[in-house]
């Protein structure tokens, strides 16, 4: 039993009496990816990672994300990896949703449980270990890191949801708040990956209509969302994507707090040709 308050995957298959509809959509703008889609059979297996399946909730692909992967991790005990990030031009964040990590960075051990938050940068020696004795879940976001001349690489460090106080939108009297694990103004970091909070009945009151590119996976509650035209209904577990430039609103739901797992690309001039 999940003692988190995070929504955690646990995978299985429904049963051959379960209807076939469901809220699943792909489009060329926002794609919405339910809980109820991530069972056994659309899980994976990486190299060099032993006693782990993950689901991929995102990839760079062709009328998909072009910034960035996000997998949802599922290490049974005993299980991690010696080498975890085959690119060494990928940062990455960890998030863990239920369970206890053992991560080592540069040889200096951290314990993330559920809450914990983990910033790697690109390049740096890390491992992971489940050394306890029940399954452990985090979300691992990747994405190659564009250097900057004269800007050194961010520091990597590990801290807790719990731990950082969010920052309440202006003019919202705190019904809509953001948790940033990094200075938005640190301008060493070409993504955010943030936690954002409503409460009941709190909206985005507006389209937002921007260049940031979004990995959104749904921690707590639900919520009625806009993704370019259309309004979905999402819930605690549910993914979305959405395109940059895709306008995006919502009304959270209740009766608790309705909060996602946030990833942005920032920070960075606009490439104006194809690698």
């Amino acid at each position: 039993m999940n003692s988190s308050p995070y929504f955690a995957l646990s995978g299985g298959h429904p049963p051959q009496t379960q209807l076939l509809t469901d809220r699943a959509v792909f489009t060329d703008a926002y794609a919405v990816i339910p809980k109820g889609t991530m069972c056994d059979i659309v899980t994976s297996y990486l190299p060099y990672w032993e006693k782990t399946r993950l689901w991929v909730l995102s990839r760079p692909l062709s009328g998909f994300a072009e910034t960035f992967s996000q997998y949802i991790m599922e290490v049974q005990p005993g299980g991690g990896s010696r080498k975890p990030e085959p690119d060494e031009a990928a940062e990455a964040v960890l998030f863990v949703v239920d369970g206890r990590l053992t991560l080592t960075i540069e040889g200096k051990v951290h314990v993330l449980e559920d809450g914990g938050y983990a910033y790697l940068p690109a390049g740096c020696a890390w491992t992971v270990e489940n050394a306890g004795g029940n399954a452990v879940r985090f979300h691992w976001i990747r994405k190659a890191y564009e250097a900057v001349e004269g800007l050194s690489k961010p520091d990597a460090f590990v801290t807790n949801d719990k731990l950082v106080k969010p920052t309440d939108m202006p003019g919202t009297d705190g019904k809509w708040a953001t948790t940033l694990f990094v200075d938005p103004q640190d301008m060493r970091h070409d993504m955010h990956v943030t936690i954002v909070t409503f409460e009941p009945g709190a909206v985005i009151p507006f389209a937002e209509t921007h260049v940031m590119e979004h990995g959104l996976y749904v921690l707590e509650g639900k919520a009625v969302y806009r993704l370019n035209q259309d309004w979905v209904e999402v819930e605690a577990g549910d993914y979305m994507w959405l395109r940059a430039f895709c306008p995006q609103a919502c009304y959270a739901g209740g009766p608790g707090k309705f909060r996602y797992l946030l990833y942005k690309d920032v920070n960075r001039h606009m490439k104006l040709r194809r690698d």
